[in-house]
């Protein structure tokens, strides 16, 4: 799948595969908010592993919509302020929470597209990250270069390009497809930085 095509498979993703695909980003990008969680010492990781597994949990019942605009509004209240925080970390938190709005309000809202704007969020996270963390002095053609051939970028690409694969070949939203699916975003515990709980908070 190139470029063009897997952009194409995004814009085609529509109902239940979208709002999975959208918490799937949400599921690997998870560590990068509780790491800034815990690094400015606010405690709200626990709550939001709670509010991305309510996310999860939109595919066990039929009728539960009624829920969502409740967790839009704690999930609001868990974002970070960007403008509050001087540590790196607040970024990949704040992204990440960007994309667990969007796969609610795709369950909320199923008509309106948001897995391409989500993917770029996603993938824009692992650019940042490169370019903060290693790209400090090099030339633009060099920082290309540098995210284009980057561990991490190369990873993102695949984990993007496998959950499209797995959800085109899925014609429903069983269960036990769901679980394998969210099993894959959680990478044991390892974020789209290559970082975990364990691993110190970037810049902080």
């Amino acid at each position: 799948m190139n470029a063009n095509q897997f952009l194409k498979a995004v814009e085609q993703l529509q109902g239940w595969r979208q709002t999975a695909f959208l918490l799937a980003l949400a599921e690997r990008a998870f560590p990068n908010y509780a790491l800034f969680s815990d690094a400015v010492g606010n405690k709200a990781g626990g709550k939001m592993r709670q509010l991305l597994d309510a996310g999860w949990g939109l595919f066990e019942q039929k009728s539960n919509e009624n829920a969502i605009p409740q967790l839009l509004a704690r999930l609001e209240s868990l974002s970070p302020d960007v403008e509050a925080y001087d540590a790196y970390g607040v970024y990949p938190a704040f992204d990440f929470c960007q994309l667990l709005e969007a796969a609610l309000l795709s369950r909320l809202n199923p008509d309106r597209h948001r897995a391409l704007d989500a993917s770029g969020i996603a993938t824009g996270t692992v650019m940042n990250f490169i370019a903060f963390s290693e790209g400090e002095g090099l030339e633009e053609d060099e920082l290309v270069r540098l995210v284009d051939s980057h561990p991490l970028m190369k990873e993102d690409k695949l984990f993007q390009r496998e959950l499209i694969l797995s959800l085109k070949r899925q014609r429903v939203p069983k269960q036990h497809f769901i679980d394998g699916l969210q099993s894959l975003a959680a990478n044991d515990g390892v974020s789209n930085l290559g970082i975990t709980l364990a691993d110190d908070e970037p810049g902080a």
